[in-house]
């Protein structure tokens, strides 16, 4: 045997671990961690080899924390509860109501306005408020960004307004209502409705197509129309696009005539009522029927006769005023030029209004009759009481004369009148006081009593009281020209009043335009009794009527074209120099004419005048005593007033000397 060592037996290495894919993990490569030495414990263990013990951290702060989270949140959701169903539970209701329920007004019907006889002077038509809901013109709605644009678009035409103007409303948000267009005809809603018709069948047959005017709809109103167009308009005044009178009888009745308006609430969807949801209803209360004391035909007649004598003199205006002497009710009250109520926007904003009540103006001789019953009623003169009246007559500052150039006129008091004469009514009226000053306070205290310088009593809206001044205050001129008619102004009503004073004994009559009203449980309810007062005696009533008669029956009178043959007829004519309004200085005439008729047993008083006569002739009893005379004619026999059959009075005009 040999001397050698055995062999080292050979130390299989380690087997390296294995991957997942079957491969072998690599060794330790060059420069690995060198393996740990005997004696030292392994990560996890002890030093003595036994498994170290792995302790997890306490839960119970984390529980804690999330504990507290919770109870806040819990407790946000209670207060936010609370607050809801409690604190806040009206605030939230009234908006889920108010986004669900809608309230519209029911608008009261406006009572109609009438004559005398009912014949329909204002009435109110079925009329359409037509109304949106934004809510249905939203992209989210329609699908397109400018729906409000196209309905627009289709509406304008319709309904005569700016797109612009339409699709701004139908973009307003937080509402599902809006109007659009108040008081339309049915004919207008009939176009808009047959319109969304015709696109929502579009719709239903093209899934593309939109229906815009889908969120339009319409609420019944009324429309106020006038039946007979420019008759009686400056009486009627107009209905504004608010439904309030706004002028005339329409203003000044407003509160009857509107009745009071209701409500109605219920639940909606989609712009429309659900039926089956609660309602509730205040029932609007109609407004009552007006009745005036107008007789539309005699209306027409003043109104067709002034407006053609305006036109042929092409004056700047003129009114007719026919009265009741009696009773003091009007029977017409006419303007020229006037105004359609049904459509303003074609009338001139110079006719709108009365006229007949709001103008002042002098009135010339026709006020004459006042001063001469200041003369009787005081005893002074009397009708046959001789005046010589010169050509001329100084007094105070000026030199006054007739209209016309004349030798010395040797005339009776009756005379006077007749021939109007402001001479001789300067010297007649001069006797009424022992001074000037004496007889200017007892001229003026007939002029109050015969209404100058106060309202008439109708109560109308924008009516003047005219200008009198305190007879302290008049000037040196004023206290000779007022006697006949200048220096002084009125209106025409108060004019036709001093004549129907005059024709009813001496009793002035409060003038009425409203006979009385009927409510919608149909019971009327007629006007209060208008004031009388006493002017003057009826034994100078009666005086004066004769001494009226003259100016139109006798030849040398100023009226002659006011005859009117079977009657006795009583008037005065009149042409004062005329205040322009627009410069306040005189320029043109007042033309006028006043009278009653019969004479010896009034029943009907005529007033007219035309301001500014350019064409033709400009006296009064020229161009007023003709229209009074075919008004007059008119109205007698409407109401059948007969002839007296009895001859004029015949009264003397002149003397001689």
């Amino acid at each position: 045997m040999s001397d050698r060592e055995p062999p080292r037996r050979r130390v299989p290495k380690p087997a390296r671990p294995v991957r997942p894919d079957g491969r072998r993990r690599p060794g330790p490569g060059p420069g690995a961690r060198p393996a740990r030495r005997p004696g030292t414990s392994r990560p996890g263990t002890t030093r003595s080899g036994a498994p170290r013990t792995i302790r997890l951290g306490s839960p119970r702060p984390r529980l804690r924390l999330v504990s507290l989270a919770l109870t806040l949140v819990m407790i946000a959701f209670v207060v936010r509860l609370l607050q809801v169903q409690a604190v806040d539970a009206g605030e939230y209701a009234a908006k889920a109501q108010q986004n669900r329920y809608v309230v519209h007004t029911l608008a009261a019907a406006r009572g109609g306005i009438t004559d005398r006889d009912g014949v329909a002077l204002a009435i109110s038509v079925d009329a359409h408020d037509i109304t949106a809901d934004p809510t249905m013109f939203t992209r989210k709605e329609t699908k397109i960004s400018d729906a409000p644009e196209q309905a627009a678009e289709l509406l304008a035409p319709i309904l005569g307004q700016d797109e612009t103007e339409i699709a701004e409303k139908l973009r307003t948000k937080k509402t599902r209502y809006v109007l659009l267009a108040r008081r339309q005809t049915p004919q207008v809603w009939k176009q808009i409705s047959d319109l969304k018709t015709a696109l929502s069948k579009k719709a239903d047959q093209d899934p593309g197509t939109v229906n815009v005017l889908s969120g339009v709809f319409q609420d019944p109103s009324s429309k106020r129309v006038y039946p007979n167009g420019d008759l009686a308009a400056g009486i009627l005044g107009w209905v504004s696009a608010d439904g309030k009178g706004g002028g005339g009888v329409e203003q000044q009745l407003n509160e009857e005539l509107s009745g009071k308006d209701g409500k109605i609430r219920y639940a909606q969807s989609g712009g429309r009522q659900v039926p089956t949801a609660g309602s509730t209803e205040t029932p609007a209360v109609p407004g009552s029927d007006v009745e005036l004391t107008l007789d539309r035909d005699i209306q027409w007649a003043a109104q067709n006769a002034i407006t053609e004598q305006v036109k042929k003199s092409r004056a700047d205006r003129g009114y007719v005023i026919v009265q009741d002497t009696r009773t003091g009710e009007i029977l017409a009250m006419a303007n020229s030029p006037g105004f359609d109520p049904n459509d303003l926007s074609q009338a001139n904003p110079d006719a709108l209004g009365n006229a007949a009540l709001q103008d002042a103006f002098e009135p010339g001789s026709t006020a004459k009759v006042m001063s001469m019953a200041a003369v009787l009623e005081e005893n002074v003169a009397t009708p046959t009481t001789r005046v010589t009246v010169p050509n001329r007559l100084h007094r105070g500052d000026r030199l006054f004369q007739d209209d016309v150039d004349h030798p010395t006129w040797y005339l009776t008091l009756n005379g006077v009148l007749a021939k109007s004469s402001n001479i001789g009514t300067i010297l007649a009226t001069g006797q009424l006081g022992d001074t000037q000053k004496e007889a200017n306070q007892v001229l003026y205290s007939y002029l109050r009593r015969f209404g100058l310088g106060s309202a008439t009593g109708l109560g109308f809206p924008g009516e003047t009281k005219g200008i009198l001044a305190d007879p302290g205050d008049w000037s040196t001129s004023q206290q000779y020209t007022i006697p006949f008619g200048q220096g002084v102004s009125i209106n025409a009503m108060q004019a036709a009043s001093v004549y129907s004073t005059i024709a009813n004994g001496g009793v002035r009559v409060e003038p009425t335009l409203v006979r009385g009203t009927e409510g919608p449980d149909g019971r009327f309810t007629p006007a209060p009794e208008p004031e009388k007062t006493r002017v003057v005696s009826e034994k100078t009533a009666k005086t004066l009527a004769r001494m009226l008669e003259s100016v139109v029956d006798d030849e040398e009178g100023t009226g002659t074209k006011a005859r009117i043959p079977g009657y006795r007829v009583a008037g005065k004519t009149g042409t004062a120099n005329r205040v322009d309004p627009a410069t306040g200085k005189y320029r043109g005439y007042t033309s006028s004419f006043a009278g009653f008729a019969p004479a010896d047993n009034p029943r009907v008083t005529v007033y007219c005048a035309i301001q500014n006569a350019t064409e033709g002739s400009y006296f009064g009893g020229q161009i007023c005593g003709p229209i009074y005379k075919e008004v007059m004619q008119f109205a007698l026999k409407t109401l059948q007033v007969p002839p007296t059959g009895a001859g004029p009075a015949n009264l003397p005009v002149t003397f001689k000397p």
